[in-house]
């Protein structure tokens, strides 16, 4: 696969690599692509539309600069047959909130950029079939967040090709999106506290998408989107580390790459927040970084998981096929060999804060000399709760190399496997933080209140100190309580390559892949480290989590922990 991203020749032999080994798996009326077993919540139909429209991400830009592909006529056929309701393979009549309507995006991105491909060569009764399908979109309740921002991609490329489509929907899915606008760059992915990645490659993307190809039509908009954008950037570098690598934080992890697709966004609409070197070093970094990971299988196809593939972390709504929504990062394939963009020199990321507060995220991130980023967090919730929701979004603490950990488990330390969180043991279950009851973040400090379980009431202070941080709880309790908090879970090959150091007070281990300790500044415990269940942790297949137990009587009780992990050189 390749691994060097440097100048727009690398991106399309990437693109022509990623395509390569799944030219087998269409089905015979090129409808349907389906690379493996692994279901999701809804159909396999659907399930293969998706791995068919997705695709499209990277291929779209690819031809928008210029590039045939070995897949032209199978996309041609399969969109023909696709949205033929008499064909075998026609993709289906929906209802409400159907995953579908996601797929259309990638689709309605063809129709928009490529007509010539997607839409010209059909017959009179084909297009209208591709037309009638896209238009069902506009009949049925879609979710209320980045969603309707597929909605708005079918009606301008409908209108674009001179189909049918509603000005009076564009207009009303436009202005609700407005409502998510938090300002400072930040939008929420609905009227939620979900401030993930969804804000970069869905909300932004889309809106630069939208200021890229609407500028004529909506000049006003594509200014607000561009300048939105670039007032995002400032904040969204700060996920990034030196090597490429982005924060493991929130869900849809399995589209990794996808990650950068803001900075390539920026670039196709024009938007130079950061001076074209450094959003270009950005991108390809990123780029370099996540192909030189375990990601592919041994036929070169994107496997579900994160840094390596891993089902255990996935949500419901993850085929085997959703992966190559990373391809949005190709966006920057449809810029020509001249533009500044590819003209400009790569440069690193420019000087960042070592603290740097991202109120509207609910986060404070730590950068150290080594270039790894750490992200102190409280507050963020996805409501509907996808799965292990506590574990993406509600720890301690997150990091771009000890990444973070999900249980196998509610019952055992390993398995539960709670690094950066305090969980309460009650029967024999571990609770953890779910949601925060109220949070305030300062310009050195998070403060939240947040319960576990009913009976226990906790107040959190997380501090930045040094190259670790301070955890500060004032917790309220019914009865008596065993509690155990962990600190950042360390990677090893070979068990004999660690020293712990565990003690009152105090948990510690060490090896070639670095050092992570958790040590007591105010209270009692015990210090304990544990061998963790093999694949909880997102970037490390095998992880020791340090720990301490506390027991924790009725009533108010206090304590302070410092907290650091060191990567390994």
């Amino acid at each position: 696969m390749k691994k060097d991203f440097r100048n727009r020749k690398d991106y399309e032999k990437a693109m022509f690599n990623l395509m390569q080994p799944l030219k087998k798996y269409y089905s015979p009326g090129r409808a349907l692509m389906l690379i493996g077993q692994n279901a999701a919540h809804y159909g396999a139909r659907t399930a293969g539309l998706e791995g068919f429209g997705r695709l499209l991400w990277g291929l779209v830009p690819l031809w928008a600069g210029g590039t045939n592909s070995p897949l032209d006529e199978i996309i041609l056929e399969g969109i023909a047959h696709g949205t033929d309701r008499n064909h075998p393979e026609y993709w289906g009549d929906y209802g409400d909130g159907e995953q579908a309507y996601v797929e259309m995006a990638s689709l309605a991105y063809g129709l928009l950029m490529t007509p010539d491909k997607v839409w010209k060569p059909l017959s009179e009764q084909e297009k209208k079939n591709f037309q009638d399908w896209l238009l069902q979109i506009n009949t049925h309740k879609i979710s209320d967040n980045n969603w309707l921002f597929f909605r708005v991609l079918v009606n301008c490329g409908l209108r674009n090709v001179g189909g049918e489509y509603s000005l009076p929907q564009l207009e009303a899915d436009l202005n609700r999106v407005d409502d998510f606008y938090l300002g400072d760059g930040w939008y929420s992915d609905g009227l939620t506290k979900q401030r993930d990645y969804y804000i970069a490659f869905a909300m932004h993307f889309y809106g630069l998408l939208y200021a890229g190809l609407m500028e004529k039509k909506d000049p006003e908009r594509s200014r607000i989107y561009r300048e939105r954008a670039a007032e995002f950037a400032r904040s969204f570098i700060y996920w990034f580390g030196d090597r490429g690598e982005a924060l493991p934080y929130g869900r849809s992890l399995t589209y990794r790459f996808a990650q950068g697709c803001f900075w390539s966004a920026l670039a196709f609409s024009g938007t130079e927040a950061l001076p074209w070197g450094v959003i270009k070093g950005i991108l390809n970094r990123h780029m370099r970084w996540w192909f030189s990971q375990p990601i592919f299988d041994a036929e070169g196809k994107l496997t579900l998981g994160y840094r390596y593939p891993n089902l255990h972390m996935c949500e419901g709504y993850n085929s085997s096929q959703s992966p190559y929504w990373a391809l949005k990062s190709f966006a920057v394939l449809a810029l020509p060999e001249e533009h500044p963009f590819w003209q400009a020199e790569e440069l690193p990321l420019p000087r960042l804060e070592a603290v740097k507060v991202l109120p509207h995220a609910g986060m404070i991130i730590q950068r150290e000399k080594d270039g790894y980023v750490t992200a102190l967090t409280s507050g963020q919730y996805a409501e509907w709760e996808p799965v292990h929701t506590a574990e993406k979004y509600e720890k301690f603490a997150y990091s771009s190399y000890f990444g973070f950990q999900v249980p196998r488990s509610a019952r055992g330390i390993s398995q539960a496997a709670p690094d950066n969180m305090l969980a309460f043991l009650r029967d024999g279950y571990y609770f953890i933080r779910r949601k925060c009851i109220e949070v305030r973040c300062t310009q050195d400090s998070i403060w939240s209140k947040w319960s576990p379980m009913e009976g226990v009431e906790v107040e959190t202070v997380l501090q930045p100190e040094g190259i670790g941080h301070i955890r500060r709880h004032v917790i309220r309790s019914d009865r008596s309580y065993t509690a155990v908090e962990g600190g950042f879970p360390l990677p090893w090959t070979e068990q004999k390559e660690l020293y712990q150091d565990c003690a009152q007070g105090r948990a510690a281990v060490s090896g070639s892949a670095g050092s992570s300790r958790i040590e007591l500044r105010q209270g009692t415990a015990e210090g304990v480290c544990v061998f963790c269940e093999a694949n909880v942790n997102l970037m490390h297949s095998r992880t020791i989590l340090p720990y301490l137990i506390y027991q924790i009587p009725a009533g108010v009780t206090e304590i302070t922990v410092y907290v650091e992990g060191v990567p390994g050189k």
